[in-house]
């Protein structure tokens, strides 16, 4: 029998966050989750439980602090990008779609068009905004950077004010708030 997968996690604060903790989790292979405080999909131990049956959950913040660190870089400004092992947990779609959002370079931003695109899937717009939600790792994949057509401002695990700071910290002001929309592709 194998060794029983171990999953560390902590919690980070940032004021970007109104000092809310965001969840953050990894692997031995790399980051797996980071779970903003308005989403109520990425519940860490439910989330855990099914990307990791039976893992060993372990709060361990010495074991994170490369990730925090390079969180905490990015949320002062001093970082425009992320150098992480990622352990992405989700359909091989899913993963292509995470994989087109590291290709958006920070402060610029795309539609849910461009990146089914990017994939070679034109007509999986819906789709791809069901991955983008399905981002386990928001801001490192930076689904952020992805906004609806005539650039409207929709859908963010995290919540629109979320995404509306983390746009403004790239420096990415030229977009519309649409309110609560899930989705305007």
């Amino acid at each position: 029998m194998g060794a029983q997968t171990e999953i560390y996690w902590t919690t980070f604060t940032h004021s970007l966050f109104n000092g809310l903790p965001l969840q953050v989790a990894a692997s031995e292979r790399g980051l797996c989750l980071i779970a903003l405080p308005d989403d109520t999909h990425m519940n860490l131990k439910l989330w855990i439980g099914k990307k990791f049956p039976n893992a060993k959950l372990i709060e361990h913040q010495n074991r994170l602090s490369p990730y925090l660190e390079q969180l905490q870089s990015y949320c002062e400004g001093e970082s425009t990008s992320f150098e992480l092992p990622l352990d992405l947990q989700g359909t091989s779609f899913q993963i292509s779609v995470w994989k087109a959002l590291m290709k958006i370079p920070f402060g610029q931003i795309r539609s849910y068009y461009d990146i089914a695109k990017m994939i070679q899937n034109p007509q999986a717009v819906r789709a791809v905004g069901s991955a983008n939600g399905a981002n386990p790792i928001p801001i490192v994949i930076p689904c952020h950077r992805v906004i609806g057509k005539n650039s409207t401002l929709t859908g963010y695990s995290g919540g629109l004010q979320a995404k509306e700071k983390l746009l403004r910290l790239e420096g990415y002001c030229d977009y519309t708030v649409l309110g609560h929309a899930r989705f305007d592709f």
